[in-house]
């Protein structure tokens, strides 16, 4: 019998007024968000659930084969796992009357943010994705990049970029010797 790792914190570390950097993949990594319709379509679930859920959408990025965004719960009621849940079943709903796959891999990725100073680069990193990528040379020119809460394209990035926790261990690896 094949077993899932589970990979979550205790749900409290979901619950509150707290930041999150979460990524949600595609079904196989599968460049399932290419079209225009889908990506408006998963976007506006993603601005309705919010605001139902009581998030905060500071950044977001929809990429071809998955998603970006940096949430941060409204309220002491505010519950990441419930959000995701939701979103996830809402657009997946739309996706199955028009696909016989799955369109989410059954997981996603989230890192609970303890420095809230780094929200900006946090955001930033989010935002360069398709830079990143080779998909734009500007940000601001991603059409599927941008902020529920603000106007992000008059914002100054940050000096320093944020490298993700993982990266950072992926990186300290490769430079030890041995």
């Amino acid at each position: 019998m094949f077993h899932r790792k589970n990979i979550r914190l205790p749900a409290e570390c979901y619950r509150g007024q707290r930041w999150f950097f979460v990524t949600v993949c595609c079904h196989e990594r599968q460049p399932l968000l290419s079209d225009d319709t889908t990506s408006l379509e998963i976007l506006s679930c993603l601005a309705a659930v919010s605001t139902a859920r009581e998030f905060n959408i500071h950044a977001y990025c929809l990429m071809p084969d998955h998603l970006h965004f940096l949430a941060e719960g409204r309220t002491e009621s505010s519950d990441l796992l419930e959000f995701v849940i939701d979103f996830k079943q809402q657009t997946s709903f739309d996706w199955q009357k028009r696909s016989a796959f799955p369109l989410w891999q059954k997981k996603y990725y989230d890192h609970v943010l303890r420095r809230v100073g780094s929200i900006d680069a946090i955001a930033w990193y989010i935002w360069m994705n398709p830079v990143r990528k080779g998909i734009c040379e500007d940000p601001h020119k991603y059409l599927l990049s941008g902020s529920l809460t603000g106007l992000w394209k008059n914002g100054v990035r940050p000096s320093e970029a944020w490298i993700p926790p993982w990266k950072n261990a992926a990186i300290a690896k490769r430079k030890m010797p041995g």
